[in-house]
């Protein structure tokens, strides 16, 4: 996209989010149907269904999704419309951008094997690999812009909290 189009499909919408804060706050939502019998959560995404089970390292199948991959895999979505909107609005010319993340997890942890082993994930490394003509110092400020402004990035490192109801 280019940064006209960009600024055209944004500026009415910071616009008003300027004049009526309330309606900047929106409710974003996932619902899940689990299936005890075989132990999946089946998720409705704007993709189609996705079927979530165990990872392999506790028990699953490989063609599960993992929650943990899920995470993951949402940190690099997110930090990649995230760069390519900064990289746009600093009219920097990107070649190619491919973003990894890496979690590490114990599993003893949630298994229960150790009560004292962590639950969850304990390290993400997000590693950028952009190809382009731009200085690094520039490249390192889009970065920079893109944690800033990446929504799951955010609540990660900030943490939120989560109200459990039933």
């Amino acid at each position: 996209m280019r940064l006209e189009q960009l600024r055209a499909v944004q500026t009415p919408i910071k616009e008003k989010y300027r004049s009526e804060p309330s309606a900047a706050i929106v409710t974003i939502r996932s619902v899940g149907t689990v299936d005890m019998a075989q132990q999946h959560c089946l998720i409705q995404s704007h993709a189609g269904k996705i079927r979530a089970g165990l990872h392999p390292a506790a028990g699953g199948i490989p063609n599960d999704a993992c929650s943990a991959e899920l995470l993951l895999e949402s940190l690099v979505a997110c930090a990649g419309v995230t760069f390519s909107a900064v990289a746009t609005n600093m009219e920097i010319e990107i070649r190619s951008c491919t973003i990894e993340a890496e979690g590490e997890m114990d599993f003893r942890g949630t298994l229960g094997v150790d009560r004292t082993a962590p639950v969850g994930l304990t390290a993400i490394r997000l590693k950028f690999n952009i190809e382009s003509g731009a200085e690094a110092a520039t490249l390192a400020k889009l970065v920079s812009l893109t944690e800033r402004y990446c929504v799951i990035y955010q609540t990660l490192i900030k943490g939120v909290p989560v109200v459990t109801e039933s």
